[in-house]
């Protein structure tokens, strides 16, 4: 090393330079000819000969421009830094790898003068800060990019906006402020919070908060306050942008996702419709449930009308609407489920009705439009501040069968137009449910009607009391085959009857009718026993019903006088009457069972008689009030014996009342009963009272 740079150093022991961490290198002399290179010159430049010119010795490295710039620093002694040059450094070929120096060119002051080369090796630096600033220029590009696309797109395309990391916006929105009017000093920071409707903003600002302190991405749908002051369902989308492993900022996309926001409620509404009527027996229980479908959903209070045969009443016929179902926030008053009004031919409410379209009205809070609503719905409106009401004709199988009404209120916006078609298609997609419920609720009314008209209240006696009463199944059809019947005969007789037939529908009623009708022929033409009476109609049922089968009791009370009744009785398949005295002695008269109505029986029925003392009842009951599932018949006679007998010094209706209400029933099935007492002050005890046959 000494022989090879003692020449124009003055001596200088350059071996100092050896253990310095960055790469040193002298020249000297005019043609700078490389007198000295250190160890880590070497390491990165490899080893290069030494007494010949720089140019020379880095042929492979040097720039053109490297002779002048040695010229000028040895000249002028100015020193010239070169700052990241690129090189590719190390063993030849594919081994080769690009790196960043910054050179340091200085005069060496030595005789002759020369120049100290000092390199620094900067290659992290200089990709750390690429990484930066591309990650920057990356950013940037991609906001101007969709910045571009969302103008490029129109109004639906997505509001883009960025916030700090603690959630507040840093820049402004031109697509925000077009949507919502809001200027940059109004959106800044969390005011946009104050463009979303007032019941989304906590839940939004919770959702948000929790996402950025997780550093997950941000999803939620709010309403958006428009510059025309309507609200719209917007999706937000955010996402985090780290630099370093650091959170820096959130950038975020709002969609409007109005109309498939309203196409989901529309597909949610119709299969909770859907399920809703599936679980209802009946049309009221159908109009009941659609109603809660409707509130809260898209009203804040609903009513549903009946309206039976509105198509096929007469021209100039006022309309009865009956009321069935309501249904109104929780905290609003709400009307009676149960009611009937009757409307005017040319009345508001029938002209709407008859015109088959809804009826879409908004108005002043409280201020509802007279003459065209129901009364009761009317009076609703006012007491609950409603702002906008819907009339809306439900047509099943081309009839109106019903009138909904629903109705805003308070500071919720009024119903529109797209809110009005939602409840028609509602309405329209549960159509076939409907129908098939109001069918069943027209046969249940025309059978309704047959079983009050043949179930009248028995008719005054002289010297008995005669009390009827009638329940039909909770559980059931509103209509069943049980019946009784109680008149005079021409020769002063008393007929009471009871029977049931089977079923519940409106043929168990058209058969009840017949079989009701014929009885009481039959009983009239021939003043003969009950058996005998009982049979004749069992072999006319074969003609005239032979699909029927019944169980009766056919009972003929005779005598005029307290002391002289007798009674006549004979039964088919029916549970025998029960005789109660006036001192609470209960027993059943089974004395003439016969075979059930409705099967071919060439044998005659048989007839029993029984004295009728004063003050005793006479009970006939159908199997509704004594019979339970899994429970031996006899059981339910004994208890009610013992409940009769515990209640025969009652009067005669509080008998039969106590006795509907004071025995375990099923709910499953019709109870009919009726009762006979014979009036006046009964025979001290021990006094004769005629034989029994």
């Amino acid at each position: 090393m000494d022989d090879a740079c003692g020449e124009g150093t003055g001596g200088l022991a350059l071996e100092a330079f050896d253990p310095a961490p960055v790469a040193i290198a002298l020249t000297s002399g005019p043609r700078h000819r490389l007198m000295y290179a250190n160890a880590a010159y070497r390491a990165y430049f490899g080893g290069r000969p030494l007494g010949e010119p720089v140019q020379e010795a880095f042929a492979d490295l040097a720039r053109p421009e490297c002779p002048d710039l040695f010229d000028r620093v040895l000249a002028t002694g100015e020193a010239i830094t070169l700052a990241e040059s690129r090189l590719k450094v190390g063993p030849g070929g594919a081994g080769r790898g690009e790196r960043f120096f910054t050179f340091s060119l200085s005069r060496f002051r030595e005789e002759p003068p020369g120049v100290m080369v000092i390199a620094v090796d900067v290659t992290e630096r200089v990709a750390a800060t690429r990484r930066a600033v591309r990650s920057a220029e990356e950013q940037h590009r991609f906001r101007r990019r969709f910045e571009s696309l969302v103008q490029v797109a129109g109004t639906n395309a997505p509001i883009m906006w960025v916030t700090g990391p603690a959630g507040g916006v840093i820049e402004p929105s031109p697509g925000w402020e077009r949507v919502t009017g809001q200027s940059w000093e109004e959106f800044r920071g969390n005011g946009w919070l104050r463009a979303l409707h007032p019941d989304d903003r906590e839940a939004a600002r919770r959702s948000r908060d929790e996402a950025r302190r997780e550093g997950r991405p941000w999803r939620f749908v709010y309403r958006l306050r428009t510059v025309d002051g309507e609200y719209r369902h917007f999706e937000v989308r955010t996402a985090p942008v780290y630099q370093d492993g650091a959170l820096i900022e959130w950038i975020g996309a709002c969609t409007d996702i109005e109309q498939q926001w309203r196409e989901e409620r529309r597909r949610e509404l119709i299969d909770r419709a859907a399920a809703a009527i599936a679980e209802s027996s009946g049309l009221p229980e159908m109009f009941g449930a659609l109603a809660d479908v409707l509130v809260p959903a898209l009203a804040d209070g609903c009513g549903v009308h009946l309206l039976p045969n509105f198509s096929d009443r007469p021209e100039g016929a006022p309309v009865v609407a009956q009321r069935v179902a309501t249904a109104a926030q929780d905290g609003m008053p709400r009307q009676p489920p149960l009611g009937f009004e009757r409307f005017a031919a040319d009345s508001g409410f029938t002209r709407a009705v008859e015109r088959r379209r809804p009826l879409h009205r908004t108005f002043p809070s409280g201020e509802p439009p007279a003459g065209v609503l129901p009364e009761s719905t009317t009076t609703w409106l006012k007491r609950a501040g409603a702002n906008s009401v819907v009339l809306m004709p439900v047509v099943v199988d081309g009839v109106v069968a019903a009138a909904v009404t629903a109705a805003r209120c308070g500071d919720r916006a009024p119903m529109t137009p797209e809110d009005v078609d939602l409840m028609r298609q509602l309405f329209d997609h549960t159509h076939d449910a409907l129908s098939t419920a109001v069918q069943a609720h027209r046969t249940q009314q025309v059978a309704l009607a047959l079983q009050d008209e043949l179930l009248a209240e028995p008719p005054r006696l002289t010297g008995l009391e005669a009390v009827a009463r009638y329940r039909p199944s909770p559980a059931a059809a509103e209509v069943g085959g049980d019946w009784f019947d109680c008149f005079v005969l021409p020769d002063g007789a008393t007929v009471l009857a009871i029977g049931d037939v089977a079923g519940h529908d409106l043929a168990a009623a058209v058969a009840m009718s017949q079989l009701r009708n014929m009885l009481r022929a039959l009983a009239v033409d021939r003043a003969g026993p009950p058996g005998e009476t009982l049979h004749r109609l069992n072999t006319a049922m074969a003609t005239l019903a032979p699909d029927a089968t019944a169980t009766a009791v056919l009972a003929r009370v005779s005598g005029t006088g307290p002391d002289d009744r007798r009674l006549d009785y004979a039964a088919a398949g029916h549970p025998p009457p029960l005789l109660v005295t006036a001192d609470g002695d209960a027993r059943l008269l089974e004395d003439a069972a016969n075979p059930l109505l409705g099967f071919l029986f060439d044998e005659p029925y048989g007839t029993a008689t029984e004295p009728l003392p004063a003050g005793a009842t006479l009970l006939l009951y159908t199997d509704g009030l004594i019979e339970r599932p899994g429970e031996h018949l006899d059981t339910g006679l004994d208890r009610l014996r013992e409940q009769a007998s515990a209640l025969a010094h009652r009067p005669l209706r509080a008998f039969c009342d106590t006795l509907l209400d004071g025995l375990p029933t099923t709910g499953t099935d019709d109870i009919a009963v009726i009762a006979l007492r014979v009036t006046g002050r009964p025979r001290p005890r021990g006094a004769g009272v005629g034989p029994r046959r």
